[in-house]
């Protein structure tokens, strides 16, 4: 989990999600919104759907010098036989020196 800006930390839960890598998303997510109780149903999710492709629209900060950063993207993936579409500004931050996903905007 050594992303060096935010976009590639967001690229890499992107594929955490379309491998379904648990131990990957609790880590790379802020400690303060960590979803611990919501783990199983994030997984569940992940297994469930196919991902398509990651479109990342802008970057605000979140480059190697930075402490905190935005991005916004757009992921697709497959479920229930039909393209979804997620669209976040997701915010970033560095914890004990790594970027990590703190939450929506």
């Amino acid at each position: 989990m050594n992303a060096e800006t935010a976009e590639a930390l967001m690229r890499s839960r992107y594929t955490a999600y379309v491998l379904a890598n648990e131990d990957y998303l609790m880590k790379s997510h802020h400690s303060s919104t960590r979803p611990i109780k919501e783990k199983n149903a994030i997984i569940k999710w992940a297994k469930s759907v196919d991902g398509i492709k990651l479109e990342v629209l802008e970057c605000k900060k979140g480059l190697q010098n930075d402490i905190e950063g935005m991005v916004e993207f757009k992921a697709f993936f497959y479920e229930n036989s039909k393209i979804q579409m997620i669209h976040e500004n997701s915010r970033f931050t560095r914890e004990n020196g790594h970027w990590v996903y703190v939450d929506p905007v």
